[in-house]
């Protein structure tokens, strides 16, 4: 009995990726702050990767940044392909660096995935939420959109 009251609090921990997803649900873009070195991650993280610190503190971010690196991708996940995506239909996945300073990497929405050497690094984005089924279930992702 104390193993499994043990799975759920790691399940319900806000810190843990299941969290993050409902998050994301609710369309919010949460990360973790470490209190004693003040890093920032985004998923959050229960342990700091920067000073092995475990005193953290969710914040919810702005959901603004800019583009700082990215990718055309014409051959996709079993995800993406499920959505469409292939050879005639390429999406871009991307780096985004936040105002708040960290970086992200999501699905870049807004983009002429036709002209990848157009799409440029710096472009301003926003935080969007994507709902799609995957699996017989609604599950909502983490995307940003150029300005």
């Amino acid at each position: 009995m104390a193993l499994e009251n043990k799975f759920s609090e790691v399940a319900e921990n806000e810190f843990y990726s299941s969290a993050y997803a409902k998050f994301l649900s609710e369309k919010k873009l949460k990360g973790s702050k470490c209190k004693k070195c003040g890093h920032l991650s985004v998923p959050p993280k229960p342990i700091c990767p920067k000073c092995q610190g475990s005193d953290m503190e969710l914040v919810e971010m702005k959901g603004k940044g800019k583009l700082a690196a990215y990718t055309v991708i014409t051959v996709g996940a079993p995800l993406m392909i499920e959505e469409g995506f292939d050879r005639e239909h390429p999406y871009c996945s991307g780096v985004v660096e936040l105002e708040e300073g960290v970086k992200v990497t999501a699905r870049v929405l807004g983009m002429d995935t036709t002209k990848p050497d157009q799409i440029k690094i710096g472009t301003p984005v926003t935080a969007e939420y994507v709902e799609a089924m995957h699996g017989g279930e609604k599950k909502t992702f983490l995307a940003f959109r150029a300005l």
